[in-house]
């Protein structure tokens, strides 16, 4: 019975570990296959037969996207959007999942299922209408009516996650500042958001992600170079007798540097962040 258990056990580890290495290579081949295709040379990349490695490494389609291109450009704008977008749920979700957290007002559960119902619509839909709005008061084409676009459909993520963060935070430790004297809005700042802190990281990175890497409202909403993405930017450079393989995959490599930057800086917060719901107290 013992050995029965034991080969049993075995066999799941197997299977786990395969399973485990099979996905692997399913979420890491298109990076490492778009490194490859980077510092390729042309004739290794158009060609009818298939080239896995190159025969010779070259960074050419890194120097002509970055002194031949609008990318540095569209990186800042990338930057710039994504920020702003942050900085305005930040500013804003964070006062609403504190709310939602501690306060029983009339209209809350309505008022937090219209949030999800704005998280269910399909981006599409939401165009249209916002394309009006900007136009209307004057920020369609601007990196600011891009991030107050990112905003409408991003803050909802914002304030649900946060406010779950929030939940997990002790109302004792609270209670005891506003004993002490501390307002509410003290008690906040004092107590709940330091020990929330590593959620709030976490929040900020998963709205910065989506922010970075958006591309239906960066092409319906930006018309000029001024104020276009990255993922707008690489689109447009696909024309209609030529693809540039080579800038697109340099591009793609590029355009993924600043998460991983991202990511490196905050990985034990932000992992600390996300497993900090599980447990309360």
């Amino acid at each position: 019975m013992a050995q029965t258990r034991s080969g049993s056990k075995l066999l799941w580890d197997v299977l786990s570990y395969a399973i485990m290495i099979v996905l692997a290579i399913i979420c890491i081949g298109p990076i490492i296959w778009t490194f490859l295709t980077s510092i390729k040379v042309e004739e290794d990349i158009v060609t009818r037969d298939m080239v896995y490695f190159p025969t010779r490494f070259t960074f050419e389609s890194y120097v002509k996207l970055w002194n031949q291109s609008s990318y540095p450009v569209l990186l800042m704008n990338s930057l710039v959007v994504t920020s702003l977008t942050v900085l305005i749920c930040l500013l804003t979700g964070t006062i609403a999942a504190y709310s939602f957290s501690r306060f029983n007002f009339k209209g809350r559960t309505q008022l937090m299922l219209a949030y999800l119902v704005v998280r269910m619509f399909p981006a599409v839909l939401m165009i249209i209408p916002l394309f009006i709005v900007m136009r209307n008061i004057g920020l369609l084409d601007s990196t600011v009516g891009l991030a107050v676009a990112y905003t409408s459909f991003l803050l909802p993520l914002f304030v649900w996650m946060l406010k779950g963060f929030f939940d997990a935070a002790p109302k004792e430790l609270e209670s005891a500042a506003r004993i002490d004297g501390s307002t509410r809005i003290g008690a906040m700042f004092r107590i709940v958001i330091p020990i929330a802190r590593n959620g709030l990281v976490a929040t900020c990175v998963f709205v910065a992600i989506a922010a970075w890497n958006e591309y239906l409202f960066a092409l319906m909403l930006t018309t000029s170079q001024g104020s276009r993405t990255w993922p707008v930017g690489l689109q447009l450079m696909v024309g209609e007798f030529q693809l540039p393989w080579g800038m697109l995959a340099a591009g793609g490599m590029i355009s993924i540097l600043p998460v991983i930057i991202l990511f490196a800086i905050v990985q034990r917060v932000m992992i600390a962040g996300i497993t900090a719901g599980a447990v309360k107290g």
